[in-house]
């Protein structure tokens, strides 16, 4: 037994001699360590840093993927149905993760993946998704990002913003689809009604671009002092309303379809019914679930999202869809203005944040790659398309003019007024759902002198998402830091790291005690 013993002492000795190169633990970093010795740190095992995030991911992607295969079966291999949406969300988060070195957003790394996969013979994997299986992911992370959004609104600044917010929602946009609608007769030759109907494709902003972007300089405490990321966030909500009530209206009288007046007044009507819905709903979330329930942050978080969903795909359901966002966003706002005191005294961030803030990360990369991916290249018409440049920057300055204009009677400083216009700048996801439905209609109603009307809009409106998206986004994250003040606060929903997404899954896994214990907080999990 001695000799056993003995034997397994000596091994164990000489293994232990053998991985101390390889192990941290044996290699501890002096304080004084170049970069190089700290990248190399990475590699020893345990990994840390990038290569332990790598192992990480690989691990997480490995796990979820085989129990996709173990529940669905084919639908999770290749050939089936879900197979190319789980290759364009890994290949987003990768591209997302891959840009966040530098100052651009992770979101322009996902739109460049998503259109890759979209566009590139070969592995154009993405083609593959199911546009009904698309449309609905695309619902989902738009409501995921509404309800955040309406969850991170500033009642006080909105108060001192309210009419600034309508001004700055409506002004710019007219005057932006005026000017398109106008070039589009005088440049490429439109009817009126078409031309119209194209500028206000082109004027609306895109909140699934703006949306993000903005909450991620107000995580970092960027332009709160004044509330500009309410201001952009609950302005760019309304010009989406405005214009796809405007190409609504414009795209009736183009095919003559349905009672004039009527399309008239639906577009603000649907307006008011998603404010009535989410101010209904939000004071029902005051008081369910009730305060002592020892779930309250699941029952909230539960609540606040499908009360979300419902109203997306109810107003689809019922042909109402301009009620979907302004119902979302004002559900999820009215519920926050009373949730915030059962943690203000705390000094903490209202859980339901953090959760939505997870479920954003995972929904992220399946929002742009699937907005990359639906942008086709090979749509683009060549004799349209330097026309098209033209017609969309003349729309652009006007757009960033008027709006700097429209400012100029705050209280915000001049840098403050010159980031407005930028923040203004990026088009993806209206011109990505009703870009095509001006050509589907042509073709669907037979009336052939229109279908190379229909091409042109759709032609302009994949020019709008590939030129805008990606300079829209990184005009906001390298003008927001620089224009912008930057609020400095121990308060946890303002996060100095520039990947404030890992803080949210940090703060998710660290709840409030639901009876408000501060000493029912249990340490973070590091991720």
């Amino acid at each position: 037994m001695s000799f056993v013993g003995n034997s397994c002492h000596r091994l164990s000795t000489a293994c232990t001699h053998c991985t101390r190169p390889c192990l941290a633990s044996s290699n501890p970093l002096p304080d004084d360590a170049s970069k190089i010795r700290k990248i190399g740190q990475w590699f020893l095992c345990p990994p840390s840093g990038k290569v332990g995030a790598i192992f990480l991911a690989l691990l997480l992607f490995t796990i979820w993927w085989v129990m996709l295969i173990v529940m669905t079966k084919e639908n999770a291999l290749h050939g089936g149905k879900l197979y190319p949406m789980i290759i364009l969300f890994i290949a987003c988060w990768c591209g997302g993760y891959l840009i966040r070195p530098t100052t651009l957003p992770p979101l322009l790394g996902m739109l460049i993946a998503g259109g890759v996969l979209g566009n590139v013979p070969g592995i154009d994997i993405a083609r593959q998704i199911d546009p009904e299986w698309s449309s609905t992911a695309r619902s989902i992370a738009l409501t995921v990002i509404l309800t955040r959004a309406g969850l991170g609104l500033d009642p006080t600044a909105l108060r001192k913003l309210s009419l600034v917010v309508p001004r700055l929602a409506f002004v710019p946009s007219i005057a932006e689809a005026l000017v398109d609608g106008v070039a589009a007769k005088l440049i490429l030759g439109f009817p009126w009604s078409w031309s119209f109907m194209l500028g206000f494709v082109m004027a609306v902003v895109s909140p699934a671009v703006v949306v993000p972007s903005m909450l991620g300089l107000s995580d970092r405490g960027y332009g709160l002092n004044k509330g500009i990321p309410t201001l952009v966030i609950a302005a760019c909500s309304l010009d989406a309303v405005l214009a796809i009530t405007g190409f609504g209206v414009l795209l009736g009288i183009s095919f003559s379809e349905g009672d004039l007046i009527w399309t008239l007044f639906k577009g603000p009507l649907e307006a008011v019914v998603g404010i009535l819905y989410g101010i209904v709903g939000g004071v029902v979330l005051w008081y369910l679930p009730q305060k002592s329930s020892k779930n309250l942050v699941l029952f909230r978080s539960s609540l606040v999202i499908g009360g979300g969903l419902l109203a997306i795909f109810g107003s689809k359901a019922i042909k109402w869809s301009g009620s979907g966002p302004l119902g979302c966003l004002s559900l999820a706002f009215v519920a926050a203005y009373k949730w915030r005191d059962d943690y203000r005294y705390l000094g903490k961030k209202n859980p339901v944040e953090n959760v939505l803030g997870v479920l954003w990360m995972l929904c992220q990369p399946l929002l742009f790659g699937l907005i990359g991916s639906a942008v086709d290249i090979s749509s683009l018409d060549p004799d349209t398309v330097g026309l098209g440049i033209a017609l969309l920057f003349m729309g652009l300055l006007v757009r960033m003019a008027v709006s700097f204009v429209t400012v100029l009677r705050t209280d915000l400083n001049l840098r403050e007024r010159f980031f407005i216009p930028l923040a203004w700048f990026p088009k993806a996801t209206v011109q990505a759902a009703i870009g095509a439905i001006a050509y589907d209609t042509a073709i669907e109603k037979g009336a052939d002198d229109l279908v190379p009307l229909g091409k042109k809009v759709l032609t302009l409106a994949v020019l709008a998402i590939l030129i805008t998206a990606p300079i829209g986004s990184a005009f906001i994250a390298l003008a927001g830091p620089r224009l912008l003040h930057r609020t400095v606060n121990s308060h946890p929903s303002i996060s100095s790291s520039h990947n404030s997404e890992q803080g949210q899954v940090n703060r998710a896994m660290t709840m409030v005690d639901e009876k408000g214990d501060p000493n029912g907080v249990q340490p973070a999990t590091k991720f």
